[in-house]
């Protein structure tokens, strides 16, 4: 059987760079990352791929390149975690563990819609979640010259909550500048009760949805798709509760799919009620496992799942693993921190950032309530360089929570 000091369970954005910046602590340490997938992403500009702002191929590197040097790379699945035993079985076989950091991310679940599956990448719909299918959002922008635009929002909890209205604010420009607006009616269908989660944002994004005169339906959920026929079905539950279910035509169908913790997470000892990781909410250790953390999407914890939330997780974690190892309290709190670069036109984005109970936290002295060109400029260029160069390789610039201890 295979063994380690430190096992993590998932070679995404959180799984590589906390192992990066564990190894730059403790190089002696012999860490694996359990991983199938043999290329990896930089999903958060596939949101530019779908404007096209981005090249598609530019967000994809080989996952061999991604894993940290002197990390032991497991290519397989995890299965299941026997945690009296402090083993991971996996699709090559068991791997025993000192410390265990649960990183696996978050399944979008497309099969929760009744048809989607089925009709994804063609007849109008779309969506910006993934990486084969954001380009053809661009298509759809492009060759859209009137007719029913609809964007949808599931439940929460969901990765980069304002990625579905990202998609229509950047659509709607595109067809603004084009002279087609006026013929394209557009609508978001948003399964939650407010537009954006913290509401110091709200009004800001309610000026771009007047100015692009979009509809917004709340508590609106997508359950049915009919690709060949253009037709949609959402539930819409009104103040008392009461469900009902409404039929709409569509043109170009942007889709956001429910999404919920991986079947092998959900059916641990590891997951809570929900089915995520069962962490503290402040040093992300397991709250009955002490010998295990909890990084990234995967969570429970009640904050954004952004990848920048998971850059400032990943330094939580590594000091506080460490500090475990050696016996000594655990020296780092995470405040909550989430970043959502809401970009609301092209050239422009505002820097939505805050913690736990929607405290703003920007990073910048500035009212990040504003949409600005310099935050358009960190999105396109510099936060994609930071990932791939500092991030995945343990340089933590901008890393640090600002309630750390």
């Amino acid at each position: 059987m295979k063994s380690f000091d430190i096992v993590i369970v998932g070679g995404g954005s959180a799984g590589c760079a906390v192992a990066a910046s564990i190894r730059k602590r403790a190089p002696r340490l012999n860490i694996a990352i359990i991983e199938p997938s043999e290329k990896h992403y930089y999903q958060p500009a596939w949101t530019l791929v779908g404007a096209g702002e981005f090249d598609v191929n530019k967000t994809v590197r080989p996952m061999q390149d991604c894993i940290p040097r002197g990390i032991t790379w497991v290519k397989a699945a995890a299965t299941q975690f026997r945690t009296d035993e402090n083993i991971v079985d996996t699709s090559n076989g068991p791997v025993q563990y000192q410390q265990l950091i649960v990183a696996a991310g978050i399944k979008l679940n497309w099969q929760a819609i009744e048809g989607l599956e089925e009709t994804l990448g063609k007849n109008g719909v779309t969506s910006n979640y993934r990486f084969d299918l954001a380009p053809y959002t661009w298509q759809l922008v492009q060759e859209l010259k009137s007719g029913n635009a609809i964007f949808t929002q599931p439940p929460m909890p969901i990765k980069c909550a304002g990625a579905p209205q990202k998609a229509m604010y950047l659509s709607c420009f595109e067809w603004e500048k084009r002279g087609l607006l006026s013929h394209i009616q557009v609508e978001l269908n948003n399964a939650g009760p407010a537009l954006f989660g913290v509401k110091d944002y709200v009004e800001p994004l309610m000026l771009y949805i007047r100015r692009y005169k979009a509809t917004l339906n709340l508590s609106t959920t997508l359950v049915k798709v009919d690709g060949p026929n253009k037709t949609a079905w959402f539930q819409l539950k009104d103040a008392e509760g009461n469900v009902t279910t409404v039929e709409k035509k569509f043109d170009m169908l942007h889709v956001v799919p429910p999404q919920t913790a991986p079947d092998f997470i959900r059916q641990s000892p590891l997951s809570d009620a929900n089915g995520w990781v069962e962490v503290n909410q402040h040093s992300l250790q397991h709250v009955r496992f002490p010998n295990v953390f909890g990084v990234g999407d995967v969570t429970n914890t009640p904050n954004a799942k952004t990848a920048a939330a998971a850059r400032k997780q990943v330094v939580i974690v590594a000091e506080n693993i460490l500090a475990l190892r050696d016996n000594e309290p655990l020296p780092s709190r995470y405040d909550g921190y989430g970043s959502c670069p809401l970009t609301v036109e092209k050239g422009k984005i505002i820097l939505a950032e805050f913690g736990y109970g929607g405290k703003l936290v920007p990073t910048f002295n500035w009212d990040s309530t504003l949409p600005r060109k310099s935050a358009w400029l960190l999105k396109k260029y510099i936060l994609p360089w930071l990932y791939w160069n500092l991030m995945l390789k343990g340089r933590e610039w901008l890393a640090r929570c600002g309630a750390c201890g």
